[in-house]
């Protein structure tokens, strides 16, 4: 009690400069000090932020900690999904909750790694040895004041007349003595760790380097099972059939259905051969948004409950007109485009035509069977132009921009209103002279009827304003006679098949073309 109340005097006379201050530590141990003190704060909050990166709880056993990550769960509720969901999607989902789980496991090694390599060497620098540290400097502190205070009595003593403070000197004296011996001791121990904690601060910067080793180790490890599970998932997922169409690639969209025409393209087509040949304005009347929306989304999924927009032909010209437009790349291709367009500018009309023959016959196999099939639909369109007001000029204004179009930056209206005129040049010509151009003959054939039923689109036979009636009960299981094959192909064939090609010509039906396209 006596000592700390001459230590409160002590510091209270130092304090209003009454007494002698003594300094025992150098400038290189003041430095050092205050950088202990701004490196224990910054290893503190590097300790605190990286504990709140971890998903699992600190410091519980390696099982406990794997049932507590997301991932887990995660992969826990894939392999539960997968056996209610079941074929293909349940493979899907199987493989990918593996993954989830291989990737867990390697998230919970990560962070019991980062626990025991570098939070618990941050947690013992920040929160046990520099503060030892700096104890030992407040225990200085104290011992150093204990030194002053017997110090400054012993010189009083040595000073005083008083009989009874001289009789103390001696005792003073090895009091003061004693104080400055324990100063001694603990000044040298306290140098000696400041000293140790200056030269292995690399040694602790070294845990930053661990820390990104760690996770560049983790990262790889995480890297090597998606890599694994991706081409066993991507497998499946290429396998996939019920894709959307509108949106695709041509060559994809076949190659996955295994089709020769595109479905949107042809299930468009028999639809209209059946209902809407002699529709006004087919093409460029505008359908209602909610039935063409509708309609699109039921070619994507290739559902067969078609009856419905059959009453709405303008409805299935839109999505005829969608399907050509949202394509990534026109039908006619954008390596074609300058081809095109300086055929259309041949002046000579004999030669223009042998100069759009030639680029046409360039078309890629995919692109040139399905403009094929559409050019046969629009020129057989063309021959009720009368009646649907949509002669081979009309059409070639409301489809080309959709067919053809530059493969420059802007919106697809932009380019359209840019290249309409050129691509009206072109497909005008190709509609009106289609036998010329393709003269394999004018079936429209939805495979999966069989090779001798050529069923071709006729003129319906009966009064002059007749309208063929649609025919909602023809799918592939029921045989169609020769006699039913003199009608229109219902679309119900076109989705009820993956399989779908435009035939060729029927035996003995060879047309003869008018003049013969040179190579």
């Amino acid at each position: 009690m006596k000592k700390q109340f001459n230590r409160m005097k002590q510091l209270a006379n130092q304090t209003v400069g009454r007494a002698e201050k003594t300094e025992v530590l150098s400038d290189d141990l003041l430095q050092i000090e205050k950088r202990m003190e701004l490196v224990r704060l910054v290893s503190h909050n590097a300790h605190k932020r990286l504990v709140s990166c971890l998903q699992g709880q600190l410091g519980t056993d390696t099982e406990k900690r794997h049932k507590k990550l997301p991932l887990t769960a995660l992969s826990q509720a894939m392999q539960e999904g997968c056996s209610q969901l079941g074929t293909r999607v349940s493979k899907m989902m199987d493989a990918c909750g593996e993954a989830e789980s291989r990737l867990a496991t390697e998230l919970m090694q990560h962070e019991v790694q980062l626990e025991r390599d570098i939070l618990e060497p941050l947690n013992q620098l920040a929160e046990v040895d520099i503060p030892n540290i700096l104890k030992q400097r407040k225990q200085l502190a104290k011992l150093v004041l204990d030194f002053d205070s017997a110090k400054t009595r012993w010189y009083q003593a040595t000073k005083s007349s008083n009989p009874a403070m001289a009789a103390k000197v001696d005792s003073l004296k090895d009091e003061m003595d004693e104080a400055l011996n324990k100063v001694e001791i603990c000044k040298d121990q306290l140098s000696a760790d400041m000293y140790n904690f200056a030269s292995k601060e690399g040694e602790y910067a070294r845990y930053y380097v661990f820390l990104l080793e760690a996770q560049a180790d983790f990262h790889r490890r995480s890297l090597a099972v998606l890599e694994t599970a991706i081409p066993t998932i991507q497998i499946q997922q290429d396998s996939w059939m019920e894709k959307p169409a509108f949106g695709t690639a041509l060559e994809e969209h076949l190659k996955r259905s295994n089709r020769e025409i595109a479905l949107p393209l042809e299930a468009c087509v028999m639809m209209l051969l059946e209902t809407g040949m002699k529709e006004e304005g087919l093409f460029r009347i505008a359908a209602g948004a909610s039935k063409l929306k509708k309609l699109k989304a039921a070619l994507d999924c290739s559902t067969s409950q078609l009856e419905e927009f059959y009453s709405d032909p303008h409805a299935v010209a839109g999505a005829l007109k969608s399907y050509l437009r949202e394509l990534p790349e026109p039908l006619m291709t954008f390596g074609l485009y300058d081809e095109w367009t300086q055929a259309s500018n041949v002046p000579d009309p004999d030669k223009r035509l042998q100069a759009l023959w030639v680029t046409c016959d360039n078309l890629p196999k995919a692109q040139k069977a399905n403009f094929k099939y559409l050019v046969k639909f629009l020129a057989r369109l063309a021959q009720d132009s009368e009646t649907n007001k949509m002669s081979p000029s009309n059409i070639a204004i409301v489809l080309g921009p959709n067919l053809l179009w530059p493969k420059t930056e802007g919106t697809l209206a932009e380019m359209a209103a840019a290249t309409s005129v050129a691509v009206v040049a072109i497909i005008e010509p190709i509609i009106q002279h289609a036998d010329w151009f393709f003269p394999e003959g004018k079936t429209f054939l939805p495979t999966g009827l069989r090779e001798q039923h050529y069923i071709e689109y006729l003129q319906p036979r009966g009064h002059e304003g007749d309208t063929h009636p649609p025919r909602k009960d023809r799918y592939l299981s029921r045989t169609v006679s020769r006699q039913e094959s003199k009608g229109a192909v219902s679309a119900l064939y076109v989705v009820a098949d993956e399989s779908i090609r435009v035939s060729e010509t029927p035996p003995g039906d060879q047309p003869c073309p008018e003049f013969k396209p040179v190579s």
